[in-house]
């Protein structure tokens, strides 16, 4: 019998610091405490896509990454236990972000040519493979920061290049100058590397479970797909490739297929 529950007040605070901070908002991350870890890891599903579960401090939990275009309400999540299954609630709350004007000199970066949209299509099917990645492990959450410098354009910011409004600010902008390396935030594999229209020299990792995480914007790429890299290892190196207005790098973190603020994953160790 599936049993409907309400989970969690928003910002609860949680005893486990290598969990990301629990924002049941758009863009946030619910965190999802599922009882006592046993001998079997439980399964969660957000309709049919599969969710993370990790343990941690013998306790279970189900990482739902929340999509920015998330109206205020409840998302249901279903929990498998071998043939036992349940279904838990998500209150979602609201989450306003602030609005970002920003002038590009390549104004082919904001009024694509057709042969830029043919490309740009190209480019969007190789990367939304690489953000439906769900792969085994338990993947270490708490994410160190990619590269030094101060944290600047912020994760949700609504988007207007040249006075055309344009998607949501996927991602975490450290401002650094051009050479400045950038680093592995935990253990990972490389799931791809490339050259994109928007997003410049990009490399993905996959942390497994669906948390992936993107470095954009590179002057070089340190690394090749498939290449197993830990905690602290190079990539590349911050760069001005891509749509961009000046040398920095966007990280971006994805959770179960959808783009999430970063801020929630990093931990000071």
């Amino acid at each position: 019998m599936r049993h409907l529950l309400l989970l969690f007040a928003l910002f609860t605070p949680l005893l486990a610091g290598a969990l990301p901070k629990q924002a049941a908002v758009p863009g946030g991350v619910a965190v999802i405490d599922l009882g006592p870890a046993g001998n079997t890891l439980p399964t969660a599903h957000w309709g049919e896509q599969p969710l993370a579960v990790i343990q941690e401090n013998g306790r279970c939990f189900a990482l739902l990454g929340i999509p920015l275009d998330t109206l205020p309400g409840e998302l249901a999540i279903r929990i498998s236990r071998g043939r036992a299954v349940e279904t838990k609630a998500v209150a979602i709350g609201i989450k306003n972000y602030p609005e970002q004007r920003l002038t590009i000199k390549d104004k082919r970066k904001v009024e694509p040519s057709p042969e830029d949209l043919a490309r740009i299509e190209r480019e969007q099917k190789i990367t939304e493979a690489v953000k439906r990645r769900f792969s085994d492990g338990q993947p270490d959450t708490a994410l160190a920061q990619p590269s030094a410098g101060p944290l600047s354009s912020r994760f949700g910011l609504r988007r207007i290049f040249n006075g055309q409004p344009r998607n949501p600010h996927a991602g975490l902008d450290v401002a650094a100058g051009t050479g400045t390396p950038v680093r592995a935030p935990s253990d990972a594999v490389v799931a791809d590397t490339g050259d994109y229209f928007f997003n410049g020299n990009t490399v993905f990792l996959d942390h497994g479970q669906g948390l992936i995480t993107a470095y954009m914007h590179l002057s070089r790429i340190d690394v090749h797909p498939g290449q197993k890299v830990r905690r602290g290892e190079l990539l590349g190196a911050i760069g001005a490739t891509g749509r961009v207005t000046g040398p920095h790098l966007h990280w971006a973190v994805i959770l179960n297929n959808t783009p999430v603020d970063p801020e929630l994953f990093l931990s000071p160790r």
